[in-house]
């Protein structure tokens, strides 16, 4: 037999070209009778439907939307928070039939994914700001929506509210009694490392000065100046090394704030490879509130957001923004911010009487 057609379906069967496409595409236009039999017929020839780029160019739409990373795929799927929320995006997109497509910000082989990858959408999600990625996708006039972004006037976003949860974070460090804290924290570019002075020049991820705000919301009035490490990717080895940063610059440290519940998983095992008991000896409060937290040892205090919930709300507003586009070009601009809370565990404490902690 010859290369199997639609039309080879649509004459075994008696039926127009349109209404064996039809079958495929558009089902609510047939009897359900009449279209298993061109799906049998179908079958029985070994025609699996009509081209997707085919069928794409003629409606107009690509049925797949993107997610911009500024990281490596591989460095998305090694962490626990960014994986719930790959799975909350695609449970969200899942009734839609959107399929998504991982995308890095980076050029790759002359290939720069946010211009030249066919999509109908785009989630922008913790990404660099200065990324070109993110004005390609301005300049195609895609559906945006931005996650875990500064917030831009006119473009549809989720956020949480990262400075009240530092915020309570440090507030719980002060209201113990630490007076000598550290932070271990990153998503800024420019120099790394122990942070001498604030340099202008540098730019802060969303997340990263919205968690600095918050910690020093309740550390300034408190009169405490807090020792800083930043970090370049959060990873846990590199915030393995940040405790040794940190109590170089103050060997007396009583407590430290991290970024995210990696970075403080790193500094546990710094610690107790260096014989400092958590939390007798050194507090250690994370964010994100991750699996993590009670999976380590002490179980790690820690700020929650619902990541699953910021998965859900940024898919039902790419679905809204693409089905808006295809029905007036019109496109959605709600921009959420989902709450935090501070979930205290066993890994915060009063310094211990003798330590110096004022």
């Amino acid at each position: 037999m010859g290369r199997v057609t639609l039309q080879t379906v649509a004459d075994k069967v008696g039926v127009s070209r349109m209404t064996v496409s039809n079958a495929f595409s558009r089902p609510d236009q047939l009897s359900a009778t009449l279209r298993e039999r061109i799906l049998a017929a179908a079958d029985e020839l070994g025609y699996v439907g009509p081209d997707p780029a085919g069928r794409a160019l003629a409606r107009g739409s690509t049925g797949a939307v993107g997610i911009v990373l500024t990281d490596s795929v591989q460095t998305a799927f090694a962490d626990d928070v960014a994986t719930e929320f790959l799975g909350a995006i695609a449970g969200g997109l899942a009734p839609t039939g959107l399929s998504l497509t991982l995308l890095p910000a980076q050029e790759t082989s002359g290939v720069v994914p946010a211009r030249d990858v066919a999509m109908d959408g785009a989630l922008v999600y913790h990404c660099d700001t200065q990324s070109e990625a993110l004005q390609w996708l301005f300049r195609r006039k895609l559906p945006v929506v931005l996650v875990d972004q500064h917030p831009i006037d006119g473009v549809a976003s989720v956020n949480v509210d990262d400075r009240d949860g530092a915020r309570a974070a440090a507030q719980l460090l002060v209201d113990l009694g630490h007076r000598r804290i550290g932070i271990v924290t990153a998503g800024v570019t420019g120099p790394h490392g122990l942070v001498t002075e604030e340099d202008p020049g540098q730019v802060h991820a969303y997340p990263a000065e919205m968690r600095m705000r918050g910690w020093r919301d309740a550390l300034e009035p408190a009169g405490i100046e807090p020792v800083v490490v930043r970090l370049r990717h959060g990873v846990y080895d590199e915030a393995y090394s940040g405790l040794a940063m940190l109590l170089d610059a103050d060997p007396e440290l009583t407590a430290v704030l991290c970024f995210s519940d990696t970075i403080a998983e790193g500094v546990l095992v710094a610690a107790a490879d260096r014989g400092i008991s958590v939390p007798a000896d050194l507090s250690v409060v994370g964010f994100d509130d991750s699996a993590l937290a009670t999976r380590v040892r002490p179980s790690l205090t820690s700020v929650h957001q619902d990541v699953t919930e910021k998965g859900r709300r940024a898919a039902a507003l790419l679905t809204d923004a693409v089905a808006a586009v295809r029905e007036d070009g019109s496109s959605p601009s709600e921009q959420v911010m989902l709450p935090t809370t501070l979930v205290i565990r066993d890994s915060t404490a009063p310094p211990r009487s003798g330590r110096r902690s004022a």
